[in-house]
Parts: C-alpha cells; sequence; structure tokens
C-alpha cells in the first residue's frame, strides 16, 4: 500500500507561483498513474492533472491548462505540481492520488490527506 504525503500549500497572491510536491512511499514509485485533484469549499472535488507512470504522457484540466504543469520524478518517489499565474478561484485543498490501472481520467484509489492553497485578490 502507498503512503502519499502532500505539501507546499500556502496563501499568496494572485498572479504568484507555487510548487505543489506529493511524496510517496510504500510500492515501487513508478507503477502508478498520478494525479492531482482539489476542492474548493462547498463544492465537489475536481480533476486538476495527471501523469502517465513515465511521465510521458499528460492530462490538465482546461481550467489549469497553459498555467500549471505536472511532473513527476521516479528517482525521488515525488509528484509535482507547478502552478505559475495563480488566481482567487485556484483556491482550494488540493489532494494527490495515484492508481496502478486505468486512464490518467476517471477513478483513482489512493489519495493523500491534502495541502491547503489561498489565492488572495
Amino acid at each position: 500500500q502507498v503512503q502519499l504525503v502532500e505539501s507546499g500549500g500556502g496563501l499568496v497572491q494572485a498572479g504568484d507561483s507555487l510548487r505543489l510536491s506529493c511524496a510517496a512511499s510504500g510500492r515501487t514509485f513508478s507503477t502508478y498513474t498520478m494525479a492531482w485533484f482539489r476542492q474548493a469549499p462547498g463544492k465537489e472535488r475536481q480533476f486538476v492533472a495527471a501523469i502517465s507512470r513515465s511521465g510521458s504522457s499528460t492530462d490538465y484540466a482546461d481550467s489549469v491548462k497553459g498555467r500549471f504543469t505536472i511532473s513527476r520524478d521516479n528517482a525521488q518517489n515525488t509528484l509535482y505540481l507547478q502552478m505559475n499565474s495563480l488566481k482567487p478561484e485556484d483556491t482550494a485543498v488540493y489532494y494527490c492520488a495515484v492508481k496502478l490501472f486505468g486512464s490518467l481520467r476517471g477513478q483513482y484509489d489512493t489519495w493523500g490527506r491534502g495541502t491547503q492553497v489561498t489565492v488572495s485578490s
């Protein structure tokens, strides 16, 4: 079983950047498809971005395309989300998630506890 711990969240101003990290332990990191999701207060959890096992394929929600970049370092067992040009509507708890099978979208099996990102206007 894999364990996921997110970090890097914080309070920033609109237009700023943040980089989130997700450290994984347990099963071999490179066997997982990985993703970032977010959940704002009073809203459903939303897909943000996903990356394939090798890192060769990525997918993004339209709302973050061109501003966010997902990447992974399989040697360091770490997933990243570089967030640029942040907007107040990006405010949410950000979660990383993994799965062994399936496409970049869809259901994920294991989740971290999340890290809060707050963007002030």
